[in-house]
Order: structure tokens, then sequence, then C-alpha cells
């Protein structure tokens, strides 16, 4: 691969790189501003309720704080390789989620252990927080302030709950949000997962991108064409047997085609 060839592909990943940044950018994720909604209630949730007598240690505050910051940190990183990684993105939304259970396993564990139980998915309770939905972000320019505010504004919706001063009502609807945002977020990854099997990944797409720029010199070129299919052949090295390390003609539809044809 020349010089010239490796800057048009680049060219190209970087071009595509920043037209999926801009239309995938998490700020818009609905997962994402649950997730901010969910981090800042739990960090209010264990500023009052955890202390020297049920914490003496500061852990419990430590590691439900973290799992919180884990769901958002994960969302935003997987989505900014979106371009690049898909692998990487379906993994860490992955972790987001493994994240969310282990903080509603905590809330869970408040509640049992003042002998009580989660509400019911059928309590009035319950059916009241689901039915509650994220307004749609409508962000312009300045958008790292306007996500904030509308963060703001999706968690003064349920401060009903937040600001009851009660803590197993606050745990109880945070298990709710928590297990509502699970889903959303293995929605997401079938999605991902469907789009992939489709598309691929970045290799794929870079291998895409290098065949394609090579079929378009060969055509230009005048490189023969494939005596099974008739599209333009390119140049390979073969990379096996007793022709292995010597260059010959090979179908740009490869694998699809297998022509060959000798070179010279």
């Amino acid at each position: 691969m020349d010089g010239m060839e490796c800057y048009f592909i680049l060219l190209n990943v970087v071009k595509n790189l920043f037209m999926e940044i801009k239309r995938f950018g998490y700020y818009w994720l609905d997962t994402w501003i649950l997730a901010n909604v969910i981090q800042l209630a739990t960090q209010d949730f264990c500023i009052r309720y955890l202390n020297r007598t049920n914490d003496p240690c500061g852990r419990q505050y430590d590691q439900m704080t973290q799992a919180a910051r884990s769901v958002t940190a994960n969302i935003a990183e997987g989505n900014s390789r979106h371009a690049t990684s898909k692998e990487t993105e379906m993994r860490l939304t992955d972790v987001a989620r493994a994240s969310l259970a282990e903080l509603a396993n905590d809330y869970i564990n408040w509640i049992l252990l003042h002998e009580k139980a989660p509400w019911s998915v059928k309590s009035s309770e319950h059916r009241k927080v689901t039915s509650i939905q994220l307004d749609r972000p409508t962000y312009k320019e300045d958008v790292q302030y306007e996500s904030s505010v509308h963060i703001i504004k999706q968690k003064h919706k349920f401060d009903e709950w937040f600001l009851s001063k009660d803590s197993l009502i606050e745990a109880n609807c945070l298990i709710v949000l928590c297990n509502r945002l699970i889903m959303m977020l293995g929605k997401h990854l079938e999605l991902l997962l469907e789009n992939f099997k489709k598309e691929g990944g970045f290799t794929e797409a870079l291998t895409a991108e290098r065949l394609a720029f090579k079929t378009e010199q060969s055509a230009q070129n005048d490189a023969p064409l494939c005596p099974k299919c008739g599209k333009p052949m390119i140049k390979r090295v073969a990379k096996k047997g007793i022709n292995a390390g010597n260059e010959f003609w090979s179908c740009s539809s490869y694998p699809e085609c297998n022509g060959t044809r000798r070179l010279g």
C-alpha cells in the first residue's frame, strides 16, 4: 500500500468518524440522560442516609456512587467508540448494564434491611413512576450547558419520590428506574448486534475502503477483467502454497467470486 492510498483510506475513515459522532453523540441518548438522573439521585441518597453507624468505613457509599458513575461513563465511552469499534461499544454498554444490576441490588438490600419488600410491579407507585416519560432533548449550540439543564429538568420529574425524606420510597423509585434503564440498554444491545451482523465493525469497514480504492485504481490502470464475472481485477500476493509470495490477478469481488489470472 503506497502513501497516497493510505491517505485516501484514512481520509474516508476520519470523515465517517466525524459523521458518526455528530449523529450518535451520547448527549442525545435517553439512556445516558436517565443514567445521569440515577447517578445524581444515588449521590443524594448516599449523602443523606449513609453514615458512620450503618457505613462506618464508607465502603457502601463508595460502591453505590461508583456503580452509578460506571453507568454514565460506560454509556458515554461506548457511544463515543461507535464509529471505530462497534465491538467495544457493545462491551461497554454491557458493562453499564451490569453496573445497574449491581446498584439495583444495593437498593433492594437497603429495603430488605428494613424488613420490607420492594414495590410490586402491580402497585400504584410502581405504575406511577413507570408512566413518567423523559422529554426529548432539543439542544442547539451550547450542548454541554443545555444538556445539563435538560438532565436537571428530567430529575425533577421524580421529585415526588426523591424529596420524600423516606429512604424506602427513594430506594423503591430508584429500583424502578434502574430496571427501566437495564431494559433500555438491553434493547440497545440487540440493535447494536443486528447492525454489527449487517455492517461489521471498524476492521471490516477499513478493508472495504481499501478494496474499493484498489478496485478504482485497477480500473484506471486498465487491469484485466475477471474471466468469471467480468469485474475489474486487482493485484494480490499469494500467502500460501507453491506460489506463496508471488503476485497474481484476483477478482475484486473475492470471496464472492474466486476468479484469478496469472500476472504477466
